[in-house]
């Protein structure tokens, strides 16, 4: 008789992410829940959320709930907090993944599609985080990875200034959230990610030409993968091994950025 492998020290955690329905939110839900960590998958499409919940279930025999949830509807998200924390009954791991945005030019960009951004951008991450840090505290281990870009990095930034600037927000706000509750026992840091999501797929298929010589520029000569490459590094950092991480922002793009 062999022993069985030992759990993982995520096991029995619970985790929020938004924007699971698909893509990277989909692939960090998949690495954590693999080591034994519960998924609430949020998402505008439940139909796709609760794919994921089926995929959970069959690859890992995982516990995941899904809820669907635009947003962009901010009054609500006290409500939501409340049903993702009722799931399981705790709160460890909050991702803030999901995001809309405009790739336009500024001067054909509507104050409307900014403030769309901005919503379910920085000011719901905010408030997610905000509703969160409580049960984060209690969790001993509390973890908040917030989703970035290098979009603000690039050499020309040229229509992508919107997006790049909801983003920037967003690392502002972990930034300040690490310095305020570091000591309480929660983490919170920035991963940029470059992987192959349907937004990026959409990207290639929209602007071919650009997608190839942004390809070309990563070192590595290849596009992260949502699960193995995004997914196992979130689920690395959240790991207590990597208790002394916080306030960071990391890019996960073979080495495409130069943060500077």
């Amino acid at each position: 008789m062999t022993d069985s492998a030992p759990l993982s020290p995520l096991h029995g955690k619970v985790a929020l992410i938004t924007g699971a329905g698909q893509g990277i939110g989909q692939g960090i839900a998949f690495s954590l829940a693999k080591r034994g960590v519960s998924i609430v998958a949020v998402g505008r499409t439940l139909g796709k959320c609760e794919k994921t919940v089926a995929d959970i279930a069959a690859r890992f025999g995982g516990k995941a709930v899904a809820i669907e949830y635009d947003l962009s509807d901010l009054d609500g998200l006290d409500e939501l907090m409340g049903r993702a924390v009722d799931a399981f009954g705790r709160l460890d791991i909050l991702v803030n993944n999901a995001v809309t945005t405009t790739i336009n030019t500024i001067m054909e960009t509507s104050l409307e599609d900014f403030e769309k951004g901005l919503k379910v951008g920085p000011m719901a991450t905010l408030r997610l985080m905000q509703l969160a840090q409580p049960h984060l505290c209690q969790s001993g281990d509390g973890n908040i990875i917030n989703l970035a870009t290098a979009a603000a990095k690039r050499w020309d930034t040229s229509t992508y200034a919107v997006y790049a600037a909801e983003k920037e927000a967003i690392r502002a706000l972990s930034r300040g959230a690490a310095c305020e509750w570091g000591s309480l026992g929660v983490r919170t840091n920035c991963i940029l990610p470059l992987a192959k999501s349907p937004a990026l797929e959409m990207w290639e298929q929209w602007r071919p030409e650009e997608a190839a010589a942004f390809a070309d520029t990563v070192p590595m000569k290849r596009i992260g993968h949502c699960e193995d490459d995004i997914g196992e590094f979130v689920a690395m950092l959240c790991l207590p091994e990597s208790r002394y991480v916080n306030g960071q922002s990391i890019a996960i793009d073979g080495g495409q950025v130069n943060m500077g």
